[in-house]
Order: C-alpha cells, then sequence, then structure tokens
C-alpha cells in the first residue's frame, strides 16, 4: 500500500527517505534513520519492529542483507512484509514478501532503492527509478519529491492518495528535514508546498543550531535575523529573473 525511496548522497553522506500511500500518516511508520550509518523503511502489512530493531542493527555494524535475512526470519508474518534497507556495510537490500498484495516488488541500486506494494503496476517504481537518475541537478529534497511525482503519474498506489513524507537525516543526530502530510486530498503536492515554504527560514536556520561540534550553535538573535533576511531577499531576486 505504499511506494518508497530510501537514499544515500554519496559525497555529503546525507541519508534519506521519501514516501507516499493510500494510508494515513505513512511518515510516522515508514521512515527510519540511523544519520550517516543506515536506514530502514517498513512497508505492505508493516512490522514497526523491523524499523526499531533495523536501526539496532545497523548501528551494531551489521550489513544490508543480514539485517534483511534478520529481521525477516525471527517474524511469523513476513510473507506480508516489505522492507528494504541502507546497511551498516553502505549497500543495500530488501524484502518483498511472497504474500504483498500485487503490484509489488523493488529495486536495489548503489545509491539507493525502491520498493513498493499495491501499486498500480512496475512502472510505478521504474519511473521513479529513472527520474531519480536523471534529476540529479535537483537539490536532494526537490529531487526525491520530483521522483514520487513520476511514480504517482504512472499509477502510484492503485487505491488513491493520502499522505506522504520527507525525512533527511546529516551529520547531526537530529534531521535536516522532517516533513509529514499524514492526510490529504494531494499528499506529494502538500509536500512540495512544505518543502518550498522550509527554504524560506528553515533550510538556514537549521545551520545555526547547536551541534556536537558547536554544542552552543550560535544564538545572536541579530545575526540569525540578517542573515535570513539576506537569504531571502536573494531568494527573490532569482525568482524575479
Amino acid at each position: 500500500m505504499t511506494w518508497s525511496i530510501v537514499f544515500r548522497e554519496r559525497d555529503s553522506g546525507r541519508i534519506a527517505i521519501a514516501v507516499a500511500t493510500k494510508f494515513f500518516a505513512v511518515g510516522a511508520r515508514v521512515p527510519y534513520i540511523a544519520p550517516q550509518k543506515g536506514a530502514v523503511a517498513t512497508q505492505a502489512l508493516f512490522n514497526p519492529l523491523y524499523g526499531v530493531d533495523g536501526l539496532k542493527l545497523i548501528r551494531d555494524g551489521v550489513a544490508a542483507q543480514d539485517i534483511v535475512r534478520i529481521l525477516t526470519s525471527r517474524d511469523e508474518g513476513q510473507a506480508h512484509r516489505q522492507l528494504h534497507v541502507l546497511g551498516a556495510d553502505g549497500k543495500f537490500a530488501a524484502h518483498t514478501g511472497a504474500d504483498c498484495v500485487p503490484w509489488c516488488g523493488h529495486w536495489i541500486g548503489e545509491d539507493f532503492s525502491v520498493a513498493g506494494n499495491m501499486l498500480a503496476g512496475p512502472q510505478v517504481v521504474s519511473e521513479t527509478v529513472r527520474v531519480l537518475r536523471e534529476r540529479s541537478d535537483l537539490e536532494l529534497p526537490r529531487r526525491l519529491i520530483t521522483a514520487l511525482k513520476a511514480g504517482e503519474k504512472v499509477g502510484g498506489d492503485k487505491r488513491g492518495k493520502q499522505s506522504a513524507a520527507l525525512v533527511i537525516y546529516g551529520k547531526d543526530e537530529y534531521s535536516e528535514l522532517d516533513l509529514r502530510v499524514d492526510d490529504h486530498v494531494e499528499p506529494l503536492l502538500e509536500l512540495a508546498r512544505l518543502e518550498a515554504a522550509s527554504r524560506e527560514r528553515w533550510t538556514l536556520f537549521r545551520t545555526f543550531l547547536a551541534t556536537r561540534q558547536n554544542p552552543a550553535g550560535i544564538y545572536d538573535r541579530a545575526r540569525i535575523d540578517a542573515e535570513v533576511e539576506k537569504n531571502q531577499a536573494a531568494a527573490r531576486a532569482q525568482a524575479a529573473e
């Protein structure tokens, strides 16, 4: 009842999951990310313990294929589950259970994986993959949303639309971006709107937050406001060109 992307940005080490479905609040249950280490997307008749236990295995240094094997082998319902994983070895692996609702399947690459079930057909995954490959010119959030939109255009979830989410982690223990559309008639359009809104202030503001390297961060409000205004002015000028 879902299709999703697990993505690793090779140069920066950023890890992202983007997902869309005809189901309520998909962002609350599908994406799990261990910053700079790996990620798990658990879906179909999802088992949330795949996410919780999968992150522990990633932090313990377990490889992707082994994570999939460990999680599914101890689950009596594994035939109804789907998951794809970026393991501690930097590789991707996936499982699509035999009893997942057609169309169901997954694609594994070097930098990302795509998996889906209860889809209009295999073209949903293949078109998502194609756009991810071709639109490397886009910043990561827009690249992922654009790819999901492409999958939706060729059928998406065969039941319709309801929720979508986008989560990105960089070097810090908290997310760079965490957007959720829990219930909407056009969740991917709303997700794109939220992403655009995040660039108005949040994407710059987050650079002033405390980090392990700078535990106090930057808390000079005048400096923060001046930098945000400068960024917004530059964006307005670019839009006017």
